[in-house]
């Protein structure tokens, strides 16, 4: 599975040459979260998996990449047309790299 830093995404998704989307549970989203960026929770995606964006790759974010990882894999596994990519890190990551996040500091 491919994997991509926080500062790659951010700056691949502000040339519109990826799609990102959150796929922590609403709770964590309401806490911290991206400006912008999607949220679809991990809980819900086999639900809603048609609200997810499409014609890019697909970067997903979880906490640490552990779960955006797992979506990840789970994406590939459905014969999407468009790559699924692993945040490597996850908001901890983005919030590390001082990309910007409203709400509180990640933890």
């Amino acid at each position: 599975m491919k994997e991509m830093t926080a500062q790659d995404a951010h700056d691949a998704w502000h040339r519109g040459e990826v799609n990102l989307v959150d796929v922590r549970e609403a709770h964590e989203h309401a806490a911290t979260h991206v400006a912008g960026m999607p949220s679809l929770p991990m809980s819900e995606l086999a639900a809603r998996i048609d609200e997810l964006p499409v014609g890019k790759p697909l970067v997903v974010m979880c906490r640490s990449g552990a779960r955006s990882a797992k979506v990840a894999d789970f994406l590939n596994g459905e014969g999407r047309d468009d790559e699924a990519i692993n945040l490597a890190g996850g908001i901890l990551a983005w919030a590390s790299a001082g990309l910007p996040y409203e709400g509180d500091t990640p933890a």
